[in-house]
């Protein structure tokens, strides 16, 4: 967001991207063909509460639809086995046609080609004269005048040294818990939403796991079917047994939904907690918890006005949601054009 507003305004812009994909917690599985499959990361927003959400959906031509939710879910392990039970949805929630990552995608198509570069971690961010200095993991150097890290804070203040930036700052990054870092959510695939045959709405809500909350994850056409479910075991667990872990899930949905739910076409398990461009060791440290809004010491610039931060995190709407990152880097931008640097 932020480098397409820059870019846009005419600033020359480039994009270092840490891993070997863009889109960071925003993650969307695809076929050979590009058809959306499934979401690895965020799948909602609410663009009736969101309307930040709402304007770059309609500038960007992204369509949306209702998240299914027909019929009762399942509930087991609340003082009972597995029994049908209505449970009230979120009014407003929506998916989006392509899933989230076509916010991302197209984003991206509206900067320079080549702008963006992959598999580029930054080590360091040092002041040079009037300019800053950016380190790379492979020891070779970018000067830029200005700076936006659109990273996630912990992980920023643990993997990036920026010598000048100050305690306050630094213990502030430190204190600002990135949301769903240590998440893992699995995604199950089949030839068809079969659990809307027996008037379900795909949704269940589990104490005894390992997905302690499932949604239906089917694309809108419903031409073939899919759940996706947040995973209930701790991060340690799940890092020493991912097979027992992929058989535990489909376990639990043979459970729930019968012998229908044997044969899935494909599960893809996302572990947030293994990426450490996106979860920090005091990430894996605290209870996870949803960060509330922070100080405006996060929106300001640093090192003499030339280092903005621009992560879900830092925004005062939405924080750590999609709207929030949108947020962030479309307010950051604002500030950068404003101050005419």
């Amino acid at each position: 967001m932020a480098a397409y507003l820059l870019s846009e305004a005419g600033r020359n812009v480039v994009v270092l991207e840490g891993a070997d994909r863009i889109g960071g917690r925003i993650h969307s599985v695809r076929n050979g063909d590009g058809q959306h499959l499934a979401d690895l990361g965020p799948t909602w927003v609410w663009p009736p509460y969101q309307p930040v959400v709402a304007r770059w959906l309609e500038r960007l031509n992204i369509k949306s639809f209702a998240q299914f939710n027909d019929g009762p879910a399942i509930i087991e392990g609340f003082g009972g086995g597995p029994r049908r039970q209505p449970l009230p949805g979120q009014h407003g929630m929506v998916r989006l046609e392509g899933g989230p990552q076509m916010l991302v995608d197209q984003l991206q198509s509206r900067i320079p080609d080549g702008a963006v570069q992959l598999n580029n971690r930054v080590t360091r961010v040092e002041a040079l004269g009037d300019s800053l200095q950016v380190g790379l993991d492979d020891a070779s150097e970018i000067t830029a005048r200005r700076v936006v890290l659109a990273t996630p804070l912990r992980a920023t203040q643990a993997r990036v040294e920026i010598p000048g930036l100050g305690r306050d700052m630094s213990v502030l990054m430190k204190s600002m818990s990135t949301w769903m870092a240590v998440q893992a959510k699995a995604t199950v695939l089949y030839e068809s939403p079969f659990w809307r045959k027996a008037g379900l709405a795909g949704r269940i809500a589990s104490q005894t796991g390992p997905m302690v909350e499932v949604h239906d994850h089917s694309p809108e056409d419903a031409n073939y079917g899919a759940l996706f479910g947040f995973v209930g075991w701790p991060p340690d667990l799940r890092m020493s047994e991912p097979e027992a872990l992929r058989a535990a899930v489909l376990e639990q949905l043979v459970r729930i939904f019968g012998a229908a739910a044997e044969n899935p076409l494909q599960i893809r398990i996302e572990d947030w907690a293994e990426n450490d461009l996106i979860c920090s060791p005091q990430d894996l440290a605290e209870v996870p918890q949803h960060p509330e809004p922070g100080p405006e010491l996060l929106r300001q610039p640093h090192l003499d006005g030339r280092l903005w931060f621009a992560v879900s995190e830092t925004s005062e709407l939405s924080t750590g949601l999609i709207e929030g990152a949108l947020h962030a880097g479309q307010s950051t931008a604002q500030k950068i054009l404003a101050s005419g640097q």
